[in-house]
């Protein structure tokens, strides 16, 4: 089950959202399931319009008109609960039962008895675009007292309310938690952004070009300005591209230097990150793609791009000496300034054909070994996993002018690399032959030994992805596994079947090294643990009298009504 956190200080804007149509038609009668007693008595799970929702929004909110507390970031505090499509749909009942359990463990209720509640709806309305079963919770962060509910690490606090409840009914428990990685998703917010920008800077283009005496792009009708924006939205995510790029250039390179020099081979943008103060010591970096004329680039940080993509990650795979890092950080700087490069190095070398043998040979070599890696150590699996999806996306970008089954099989098997701490590095690992066959994959359209040379060393990397997904099954994760099953192994398969066959190669689908360790199911961290005890001790107690469905008076002390915002109230403040 997954959360997501949202504040604002509209709860009526909020509310006719979640009885309205949508973004694109997909809300159905909507519908509470849960909420505080006096509201769920006045409303039950009768359909909602635009009034109801407006007088739920005045329900919740009357604490907060009433004592006029303000509170940083806003009041309202939003929440959806979803799941997988592949869960299926709960019933009202279900969805009731867990927005309760929720609120409680976000500690919003009355915390047995020793605080006053918040005031809280819960609304239903029908499956997302994807599929997804959900519910939303709206919650006024200014209890009936008028004290203000505590949001401190709220979004930490979320997921570990949602692994607690994952637990309690037996829902499909968040695989990348357990294995302790994670990716970015993609908001549809860059996509609109990456488009906007597109059809702003094509309309001053033709307005320029043509010389009419068409409105300017701010005056043109909103209408009008949306149909030019939807007609730039792709299906290409604007970080996708950015990443396959970088991954690629960063397994290539056998130093930093040679790092920032393949990115702007490959036509990125790259501007580094300074320490404070000096211009010798670079923390970081950001990349864009080259815009067409009239375009703004959109930056985006190493971290944005992977976990596995962050400049004192990728330093993990370099030699670290003091020449290399004044040769790296002359290259940063032109790169910078816009300058050419400062020394070429064997990014424009073409390989000798005789070290496509020798790294097959080591990647052979390689595969026998990881054999005999345990299951559970997840850091050499995800340098293992981080390797081989650099030299996929390099071989990728220098063979598929637009992202195909490379590219495909690059992005599931870094997703097995999105780890939440440092990795072991390549050296310690016994993985260094992976880097050179980035290398080589990476000049493989100008250089080696032909698309046979490319056959024998897909077979190799066939049998690395097919290592880490029979790692990732003993393991237990199922979802990453059938993710790597279907975008990766499948996917490479095609890509050897399409190249000619090597001599002597077997005729079947190349098998990957067996991992048939198990491992228990890990359990959950101390903070959803507790959250959970919690739940289940608040089950344990003996029923008591029914909540008063009458809402609670909301009677500001005099102090309070008289005292303008700002006065000095004297020595006792």
């Amino acid at each position: 089950m997954m959360p997501n956190v949202v504040r604002g200080d509209r709860m009526a804007g909020l509310m006719t959202y979640l009885v309205g149509p949508g973004r694109s038609n997909e809300h159905t009668e909507p519908h509470l399931v849960a909420g505080d007693a006096p509201l769920m008595a006045w409303h039950d799970d009768n359909e909602l319009g635009r009034d109801s929702a407006l007088a739920i929004a005045r329900h919740l909110d009357l604490p907060r008109t009433a004592y006029g507390v303000e509170v940083n970031g806003g009041h309202v505090w939003h929440c959806s609960l979803s799941l997988r499509a592949e869960e299926g749909v709960l019933s009202d009942e279900q969805w009731g039962a867990i927005a309760t359990d929720f609120v409680t463990a976000m500690e919003f209720d009355d915390n047995a008895g020793s605080k006053a509640p918040c005031r809280w709806a819960a609304v239903r309305h029908g499956l997302s675009q994807n599929g997804n079963d959900h519910i939303h919770l709206a919650v006024n962060l200014v209890r009936e007292d008028g004290t203000k509910a505590s949001i401190h690490n709220d979004f930490r606090r979320a997921q570990a309310a949602a692994r607690a409840l994952e637990a309690k009914y037996g829902l499909e428990e968040l695989e990348s938690v357990k294995a302790e990685r994670s990716t970015r998703g993609y908001d549809p917010a860059e996509r609109e952004a990456q488009a906007r920008a597109r059809a702003r800077a094509k309309y001053e283009r033709t307005r320029a070009r043509t010389g009419t005496a068409a409105p300017a792009w701010e005056h043109l009708a909103g209408q009008d300005r949306q149909g030019r924006i939807a007609a730039e939205l792709r299906t290409d995510q604007p970080r996708y591209l950015l990443s396959l790029k970088v991954r690629g250039a960063a397994a290539a390179s056998e130093s930093e230097a040679e790092f920032v020099r393949r990115m702007r081979r490959g036509g990125l943008l790259v501007r580094p990150r300074y320490a404070d103060g000096r211009t010798d010591v670079i923390t970081g970096y950001s990349v864009a793609q080259r815009p067409q004329a009239g375009e703004r680039p959109i930056w985006y940080g190493g971290g944005q791009l992977g976990r596995d993509l962050t400049l004192p990650r990728l330093r993990d795979g370099w030699e670290d000496t003091p020449t290399g890092a004044g040769e790296a950080a002359a290259e940063w700087n032109a790169a910078k300034r816009g300058r050419r490069v400062v020394a070429p190095g064997r990014e424009t070398v073409e390989p000798d054909p005789q070290q496509w043998e020798e790294l097959s040979a080591e990647l052979s070599t390689l595969v026998d070994r990881l054999g005999e890696v345990p299951v559970h150590d997840r850091d050499t699996w995800a340098t293992v996993a981080r390797q081989t999806a650099g030299a996929l996306a390099a071989w990728s970008n220098a063979t598929e002018e637009t992202p195909g089954d490379l590219a495909a099989a690059a992005e599931a098997l870094s997703r097995s690399a999105q780890t939440h701490r440092r990795t072991v590095r390549p050296q310690k690992a016994g993985t260094a032959a992976i880097s050179g066959t980035a290398m080589l994959l990476a000049s493989a359209a100008r250089g080696g030994q032909g698309t046979v040379a490319q056959a024998v060393m897909v077979r190799q990397l066939l049998n690395l992805a097919g290592a880490v997904h029979d790692a990732a099954e003993a393991a237990g994760q199922k979802r990453q596994a059938d993710l790597l099953r279907e975008d990766a192994r499948v996917r490479l398969l095609r890509v050897r079947n399409a190249l000619p066959k090597p001599l002597g190669a077997s005729q079947g689908a190349a098998q990957g090294a067996p991992a048939t360790a198990t491992v228990d199911r890990p359990k959950l961290d101390p903070e959803a643990q507790a959250m959970l005890d919690r739940l289940h001790a608040g089950q344990a107690k003996p029923a008591t009298e029914a909540t008063s469905p009458v809402p609670n008076r909301i009677e500001p002390s005099r102090a309070r009504q008289t005292t303008k915002p700002g006065a000095d109230r004297g020595p006792e403040r």
